[in-house]
């Protein structure tokens, strides 16, 4: 049987970063000090004792993309200390986009993907293309290509492939230019809200350039359709649903929705765009603070 405790302790992680741009944090911490013990503390932070958090969420970790086989080392500590949410086996399955096909052969529609390892020839679409790194996050080093700009996106493929990088391939989902991408936030497998946000990505934009990671962002009411693909995709994970959940979702060319990512690690949850998600958050990590094994 598990321990109860009337007071959890709670970790709120991020990163440098994190504390820097993360507008939610404050309220979170806030919200999480009216019923429980909670710090902000940064995931790298080696003086940070994870045993002594019954729960330690991640929030904010937005600088591991740079860092992937560092963080991912810090997920099995500190999930072998406390309760990491999401869960360590999780994080590490999301934390590289090749979870797209594992969702594709599970009977998910996901926006079709090839992934070009490191010494493999890249084999380009005849239209209009993505090129972006197996882990990243906010676009960082994508680009969207033209028919006529292989060698633009061959010397992109080439220079991820030097860092060490898997690369993948998608073709645009040109619908997104005018109907955007959906956002739709679940918490404990039950959804909450969405918003809507622009294309990310423009034509002759490079790689390596700065871009918004979420344009024209706005409340949005999604679709019969778009509900059904995100239950889709959170029924094909093993396990219990989990705690939190952002799912971006795209029209195809037919106007059906297709999954883009899966963000089970630390993404934005738009919390201003439902006050209520708050509330919901804070209980279903209270609770399961609460009890430990």
């Amino acid at each position: 049987m598990g321990a109860v405790r009337t007071e959890p302790v709670i970790a709120l992680v991020t990163s440098d970063f994190g504390l820097t741009v993360d507008t939610e944090l404050s309220a979170l911490a806030e919200r999480f000090g009216e019923r429980a013990r909670v710090s902000t503390v940064r995931w790298d932070d080696p003086a940070v004792d994870w045993a002594a958090f019954d729960l330690a969420l991640i929030r904010s970790t937005w600088d591991y993309t740079g860092r992937v086989a560092e963080f991912l080392n810090w997920v099995d500590r500190a999930a072998g200390a406390t309760r990491l949410v999401n869960p360590g086996s999780l994080v590490r399955w999301n934390a590289v986009k090749t979870y797209l096909a594992d969702l594709g052969e599970r009977g998910v529609p996901v926006v079709p993907t090839a992934f070009v390892a490191p010494g493999q020839q890249p084999v380009l679409p005849a239209g209009e293309f993505v090129v972006k790194p197996v882990v990243g996050a906010g676009a960082l080093h994508a680009a969207r290509y033209g028919p006529q700009e292989h060698e633009r996106a061959a010397a992109h493929i080439g220079r991820l492939h030097a860092d060490g990088a898997t690369v993948m391939i998608q073709p645009y989902q040109a619908a997104v230019d005018t109907a955007g991408e959906a956002a739709l936030v679940f918490v404990g497998g039950r959804f909450r809200h969405a918003v809507r946000k622009g294309a990310v990505l423009a034509p002759g934009v490079a790689y390596d350039s700065d871009r918004d990671a979420h344009p024209d962002l706005r409340r949005y009411t999604p679709t019969e359709r778009e509900l059904a693909v995100a239950g889709t995709a959170l029924a094909a994970l093993d396990g219990a649903p989990p705690l939190y959940a952002r799912v971006d979702l795209v029209p195809g060319p037919d106007g059906a929705p297709l999954l883009m990512e899966l963000e089970l690690i630390e993404p934005d949850l738009f919390l201003w765009a439902d006050p209520a998600t708050l509330d919901a958050l804070v209980t279903a990590v209270i609770d399961a603070a609460l009890t430990t094994s």
